[in-house]
């Protein structure tokens, strides 16, 4: 009976651990390889690889696995399109690598290191052609093409405030990088504003008019009352039109009171149901607001985890009326969120909204012209 007894206790006690989890301690880059560290010995035989499309991405399954709090979510290769790792579920943590194009590569455990597991990262750019040698620097070939670029609220209209830090400050910065980067690609960039100063309507449309725009981007930040400030967060684009969405409603009801100072708002009542009644100028919109919103979010998950997608809405927005171009309001984010608010402030996250938003003109402005046999 004793020996019956002991073999139970031992055998109670290898399940038990065997049925520890593991936990994944660490995630880095080294020597071009995917270097995943875990607390101990682990079963290379466990892991769960498989290939998926669209864009084509490597996905590693590893059961039985935590992950920790301390272990990096995403990481920057210039080979890759994006390297992320997360708790699948409650016991699996899954690492994505995603390229432009399928590569091979065998995995391995390094000789001395059983609680190491590597992955081959691509061994050159798949996203690039070779360079020709007689061609020292990328020549951008300059566009006839216009963008103004309207940066919400300024001088005593601060816009949304979150603990000390105003929107009319935060979209002023963004604005000022999203020309940096539509220069970078060849265009020609107005502001509606360089400094902190309060625009009325006409003054903000009327750039767009007087120097013949392409498209008109308005950017903004949005806020929500305190009792939803831990709830509501999230990249939205919107475009003009009319909508029964009460979200929708309230975000430019908040934006039109700031921008119709010192407006007749019957008048610009009329002028929106005009604008609204101007179809194609409502269709190009909306397809400027998806390749936008596409952008942002493609960009910014590359880098950052819990990146919301708001979507793209239609809404009322006044400051949209007067350009007669295809024209969109971006709210980059919640400023009463305090995750979302810190993000917001910090030059990277910045940048990264700024350059998606300048790829999505770039990327609309190309269609279009396919469309229009250019």
């Amino acid at each position: 009976m004793k020996i019956l007894r002991a073999f139970l206790y031992l055998l109670f006690f290898v399940t038990s651990i065997q049925a520890t989890p593991l936990i994944l301690k660490s995630v880095n880059i080294k020597g071009g390889d995917l270097e995943i560290v875990f607390n101990k010995d682990y079963d290379k035989k466990a892991i769960r690889y498989f290939a998926l499309s669209n864009p084509p991405r490597k996905v590693f399954d590893m059961p039985n696995t935590i992950l920790s709090k301390y272990a990096k979510k995403s990481l920057s290769y210039s080979k890759c399109r994006a390297i992320r790792v997360a708790q699948y579920n409650r016991d699996t943590v899954r690492v994505v690598i995603e390229t432009d194009k399928p590569y091979r590569c065998k995995t391995y455990r390094p000789l001395l290191d059983s609680n190491i597991y590597c992955i081959p990262l691509p061994k050159s750019n798949l996203n690039t052609t070779p360079k020709k040698t007689d061609t020292p620097k990328q020549i951008v070939k300059k566009s006839r093409d216009v963008i103004v670029i309207d940066a919400g609220h300024g001088g005593h209209d601060t816009g949304a405030i979150g603990a000390g830090k105003r929107e009319k400050d935060l979209v002023l910065i963004i604005a000022k990088k999203v020309e940096r980067e539509l220069k970078k690609l060849g265009y020609r960039v107005y502001l509606t504003r360089r400094r902190d100063v309060f625009l009325k309507l006409k003054q903000r449309t009327r750039v767009a008019d007087k120097k013949h725009a392409k498209v008109f981007v308005s950017i903004h930040a949005n806020s929500v009352p305190r009792r939803l400030r831990n709830r509501a967060y999230g990249i939205e684009t919107y475009f003009l039109q009319k909508s029964r969405d009460a979200k929708s409603q309230l975000i430019a009801e908040k934006e039109n009171s700031a921008v119709l100072k010192g407006a007749k708002t019957s008048l610009s009542k009329k002028v929106i149901i005009d604008s609204v009644l101007n179809g194609p100028k409502i269709v190009q919109s909306n397809k400027l607001a998806i390749d936008v919103q596409k952008n942002i979010i493609y960009y910014l998950r590359q880098h950052y985890s819990n990146i919301k997608n708001g979507g793209v809405r239609p809404a009322p927005f006044y400051v949209l009326v007067g350009a007669s171009r295809p024209s969109i309001l971006v709210e980059v984010g919640y400023i009463s969120h305090y995750k979302e608010r810190k993000r917001l402030f910090t030059s990277r996250y910045q940048n990264y909204i700024a350059k998606g938003i300048a790829k999505g003109i770039d990327s609309y402005l190309k269609n279009r012209k396919r469309e229009l046999d250019l």
